[in-house]
């Protein structure tokens, strides 16, 4: 019996459904990356992974299964046991999205083939394929019609739960999570361009993050560019939004509900890489080998380091064991202090010629709106208990269910509104939480509320999951929404003694 099968029935005697592996032999990848015509499929990436597991330092495992009953796979490699730089790389959450699995497959066969191009001091895990159902399916949502890169602040889906447990277990020194995005837009087309780079990144950025963490992620993007460079690829630096110079671009969203930020909620680095596909065409994979090479050379890098190893270990322990500020942050947006002037670049289609559109539109400075003074801890109604519970263990936060009554001061927080459409003025994603704070009161906690404290290593993620008063929180997910009062009371109180 193969490592590979025993793992299996381990996981079907934990209670898991069973999961068959393909017959299927192992694919014949082309040796050069670069040649890849078509994306590997799930039961070719089964058929491998098979091939692989025990080979050098390859171990494979499943981790769970998916909302349409396929296997979510999880790929170790490691030289040493005293490895001491952690890494795990995740793809695919848009079943659409194809490069970063193909690239981490080529990865995990180069490591297979020859172990010594994986320093003895990293150990390395891998998700090859976070969304096997939209894989199957070329579709950006799982099986459930969910969008994974919007579920990570409530956890609901099988998919993004197995890719916490993970992060819960090995706790990276770095995490990246792998997408791409559309090179041809239609409005690029209209205007006679394609975006300019082939591909680009960003690093967390949500303002209760350690500023250490932050700059350390931020130095590793703006260093991309010259390896990139090199090995002939355009890098920028990730932002969305509209086309210069009237429309704003800005960076990567700093909420939670995407692997972005939540997995930086563990304390390392994380990171999300986007590489540029064309889809107006009959092929999108046209360009596939080129989107493979430019991911694979940010995948070395982080392998292989910067120099700067030691000063990130120490930044992130630093980060993990940082107590909270006095203030939470809950209203931030990007916007252009000073109202810099960018020169945005573009392909000009006709000529291939790279364009630089001046804009003042392009927003870089991260503005915090509003902050809240830091409790104690949250206190949560019993009535709402049984889901936050099961919240609060997904994200692995510690709580206490009170069995006997508790004498406290907290503040309620009542939702005024949820705004549910895009807000064009400021450009806002929908599911706005509109909340007011009431003044601190003397009040009894009953047997059956949870006592969640602010405190350990855990603090950062309570704080960003549970503070009522966040403009992106759980209350515009349907499930929490439904505990919400009549009277717009929310069933989640800020203990301040």
């Amino acid at each position: 019996m193969t490592v590979l099968v025993k793992r299996l029935c381990l996981v079907f005697l934990l209670a898991l459904p069973p999961v068959v592996l393909a017959q299927a032999p192992a694919p014949a990848f082309p040796e050069d990356h670069r040649a890849l015509a078509r994306t590997i499929s799930f039961a070719e990436m089964e058929a491998f992974l098979r091939s692989v597991d025990g080979k050098g330092p390859i171990s494979v495992s499943v981790e769970g299964q998916s909302a349409g009953g396929r296997a979510l796979y999880l790929v170790h490699a490691s030289r040493s046991v005293a490895a001491t730089w952690r890494i795990l790389f995740y793809a695919q959450q848009h079943g659409d999205e194809v490069s970063g699995k193909d690239a981490l497959l080529y990865l995990v066969r180069e490591i297979a083939t020859n172990p010594e191009l994986l320093p003895r001091d990293v150990d390395l895990w891998i998700m090859p394929m976070v969304n096997p159902d939209g894989a199957e399916a070329d579709t950006r949502r799982n099986s459930a019609g969910t969008d994974l890169n919007r579920d990570h602040i409530v956890l609901e889906q099988p998919e993004t739960q197995a890719l916490h447990r993970v992060t819960r277990r090995l706790r990276p020194h770095v995490a990246v999570d792998c997408h791409e995005f559309t090179r041809d837009s239609e409005e690029r087309r209209k205007r006679g361009w394609i975006a300019f780079p082939d591909i680009t990144m960003d690093g967390l950025n949500n303002p209760l993050f350690d500023s250490g963490v932050v700059s350390a992620a931020l130095r590793w993007v703006e260093e991309s560019a010259a390896p990139e460079a090199k090995a002939g690829h355009a890098f920028l630096r990730y932002s969305v939004g509209g086309l210069p110079p009237d429309e704003e671009q800005r960076h990567s969203a700093p909420d939670i509900d995407g692997g972005l930020n939540a997995l930086g909620m563990y304390g390392g680095l994380s990171f999300i890489i986007e590489a540029a596909v064309k889809r107006s065409g009959n092929d999108p994979s046209v360009d596939l080998g080129n989107r493979v090479d430019a991911y694979l050379v940010l995948f070395r890098r982080f392998i292989n380091g910067d120099g700067h190893r030691r000063e990130d270990l120490e930044s992130i322990q630093r980060g993990r064991h940082r107590p909270l500020p006095a203030f939470i942050p809950t209203n931030y947006l990007w916007v252009n202090m000073g109202a810099k002037v960018t020169e945005f670049p573009v392909i000009e289609t006709a000529t291939g010629s790279t364009l630089r559109i001046p804009t003042a539109n392009m927003m870089t400075d991260m503005a915090v709106k509003r902050s809240v003074p830091t409790p104690l801890g949250y206190a949560v109604e019993p009535g709402a208990a049984q889901e936050f519970k099961a919240l609060l263990e997904r994200h692995g936060i510690p709580y206490e269910e009170l069995t006997a009554p508790r004498n406290i001061r907290a503040e309620t927080c009542t939702l005024l509104c949820l705004e549910e459409e895009f807000d064009d003025l400021y450009s806002r994603y929908e599911g706005r939480q509109i909340v007011t704070r009431g003044q601190p009161s003397d009040r009894e906690l009953t047997p059956g509320t949870l006592w969640v404290p602010l405190e350990g290593e855990a603090a950062l993620r309570a704080a960003l999951v549970l503070e009522p008063v966040a403009m992106y929180g759980v209350y515009q997910y349907p499930r929490y929404k439904a505990l919400v009062a009549p009277d717009g009371s929310l069933p989640v109180l800020r203990v301040v003694r």
